[in-house]
């Protein structure tokens, strides 16, 4: 089929603006990144002298580079729709949040929707997979106190040892709040066959859009950082949210992402932007830990239940576009959620204007020294 001027011209733009938008986030990662390491060797003294001031400021550093990845998709048109729960109500307690994992754009869209939720974006810590650490954003994560988790039954043990050992060395000494796990253990393509059996074989739920989650890191977390007194309510009141700060992880936030037609976005996309403009679909639920059973086997059956609710807000939404009111409510209310354009511009503005500045003092020193 011949191909008309006005397709040529289509997609010769698409291929200069995803071009444009390559060369830009390169040069955004070579001055963002950079400085973020600089400017925290430079602060090392503080860190020594007064460590809590020190952490709030990597965090600052941290939620600005993260707003920068934010701005790459929505520059592009990939905005966020969120439902159910308003997580803000409990943006100042600390809470485990599980995601279900299709593509590596879903770290992405959180990065996204979660910069207007108050400080969780600088005081949360991220659990993913070992070969994240390789990455232009590994020595990011590495600083900021993630863990890197190493998938595969022979490394299952050990790595939930690390784990617990980090989240005791890590987790509160730097004022965390929030802690993101993708429970599923890989992406949902990848999984999708081997938890169908492993449903088949256990008399378990046969699921589509989802995979049945792993129990181990979950574990760790609820019983490295719940503590043994009852949690309060997200609608407590300013009461209970400071004397939440001594009774340790307090909610666990389910969180389902939708992508329309169920075509998620990866990073390629995000970056490259040669997708029409797209609405991702965010939903949250807010469970009290008190009511999440801690014995294995307990604890095992009430994910699963989540992951199979899952499945049901993800086929509604396919069926319909919108996920399906509350219990007891006829309608789904939705909140777009919204990023400044002068803010966005005014922390990539800093970004560069700090790799300018270092570049102007190694130039002097090098001058001074040679």
């Amino acid at each position: 089929m011949a191909v008309t001027l006005e397709q040529a011209r289509r997609v010769g733009y698409t291929c200069l603006k995803a071009l444009l938008r390559f060369a830009f986030m390169v040069a955004n990662n070579l001055v963002a990144i950079p400085s973020y390491v600089l400017y925290l060797i430079m602060l090392q003294p503080l860190r020594i002298l007064d460590s809590k001031s020190f952490w709030y400021i990597e965090g600052v550093l941290f939620k600005w580079l993260l707003a920068m990845v934010a701005s790459w998709g929505w520059w592009a048109g990939y905005t966020v729709v969120e439902w159910g729960d308003d997580v803000k109500a409990v943006s100042e307690e600390e809470a485990v949040v599980l995601v279900n994992h299709q593509a590596t754009g879903d770290v992405c869209t959180l990065m996204m929707c979660l910069q207007d939720k108050g400080t969780v974006v600088r005081q949360m810590m991220w659990l993913m997979d070992h070969i994240f650490k390789y990455t232009n954003f590994g020595i990011v994560s590495l600083i900021h106190g993630d863990f890197f988790i190493r998938q595969g039954r022979k490394h299952r043990d050990q790595q939930l040892v690390l784990l617990k050992d980090h989240l005791e060395k890590y987790y509160r000494s730097r004022n965390r709040k929030w802690i993101v796990l993708f429970p599923e253990g890989g992406f949902l393509r990848k999984r999708r066959e081997t938890s169908q059996a492993f449903a088949k074989k256990n008399n378990l739920p046969f699921l589509k859009h989802v995979t049945l989650p792993r129990l181990g890191a979950t574990q760790v977390i609820l019983k490295t950082l719940v503590a043994p007194q009852e949690n309060g309510t997200p609608s407590g009141g300013d009461t209970v949210r400071k004397e939440s700060k001594s009774k340790g992880l307090q909610w666990v936030i389910d969180t389902t992402i939708a992508y329309p037609k169920a075509e998620p976005i990866d990073i390629q996309t995000w970056i490259l932007g040669y997708r029409q403009p797209t609405v991702t679909h965010v939903h949250y639920r807010i469970f009290p830990v008190k009511d999440v059973p801690a014995e294995p086997e307990a604890l095992a059956n009430w994910l699963y239940q989540r992951f199979i609710e899952k499945e049901d807000l993800l086929t509604h939404f396919y069926e319909t576009g919108a996920f399906p009111p509350p219990q007891g409510q006829t309608k789904a209310i939705s909140r777009e959620m919204t990023l400044s354009n002068l803010w966005l511009v005014a922390i990539q503005s800093f970004a560069f204007l700090s790799g300018g500045m270092w570049y102007c003092l190694f130039q002097y020193l090098y001058h001074c020294l040679f």
